[in-house]
């Protein structure tokens, strides 16, 4: 998935596996949920990891909400859910691939 360079500038905390956020697989990297936002390492500083384009998940018949099973991650104004390698949001209708 391609993801646009937003670098995180005031971003002082260090992300690990100790570090106390949400680990999130995202393609070939892992982000880190901090604060409403999904950060990855990218060449010695922290970038946001956003994607570039509005990508539909179709024929994603299951409903993510409470008690469904999936780790929720607040992304934003929303809530993405983590399912079988991806983060999904809804929207319009439909289940977005984040």
């Amino acid at each position: 998935m391609t993801t646009l360079h937003q670098e995180h500038t005031a971003h002082g905390h260090s992300h690990g596996p100790d570090c106390g956020h949400d680990q999130v697989p995202h393609g070939d990297h892992v982000d880190y949920a901090h604060d409403g936002h999904l950060h990855r390492e990218h060449g010695g500083h922290w970038d946001e990891c956003e994607p570039e384009t509005h990508v539909t998940h179709d024929g994603h018949d299951h409903r993510h909400g409470d008690g469904c099973g999936h780790t929720g991650v607040l992304h934003g104004d929303h809530v993405d859910y983590l399912h079988d390698g991806h983060r999904h949001a809804e929207h319009d209708g439909h289940w977005d691939d984040h």
